[in-house]
């Protein structure tokens, strides 16, 4: 079974969140996509500090899918500089990580 991973990225709105979560499923580039409440982020940008209101995307795909999702990312992301972190999945159930390796197009 394909390694899964969970890719993270934000933006600065719903809408932006909802654009990339829906287009990432549709392209299969992920399985599913979750959507947080707003979050506060407090970074560090071109020498000074900054604080921002930003929802969180979490995507669900595999390790040979995710350049995909990287690159189309990269390419869809409103921030120039995006967050695009990913953390593989130690342990999960294996109907869930099957579903998932099925649904990325490869």
């Amino acid at each position: 079974m394909p390694r899964v991973l969970t890719v993270l990225t934000t933006v600065d709105s719903a809408d932006a969140a909802d654009a990339l979560a829906r287009g990432a499923v549709a392209q299969r580039l992920a399985a599913c996509a979750q959507i947080s409440s707003p979050v506060t982020s407090v970074y560090r940008w071109k020498g000074a500090v900054e604080t921002a209101q930003e929802w969180q995307v979490l995507f669900k795909t595999t390790e040979e899918g995710y350049p995909r999702l990287e690159a189309w990312l990269t390419a869809e992301h409103p921030y120039d500089t995006p967050e695009i972190i990913a953390a593989p999945v130690v342990h999960g159930s294996t109907g869930y990580l099957e579903w998932v390796s099925a649904e990325v197009a490869r």
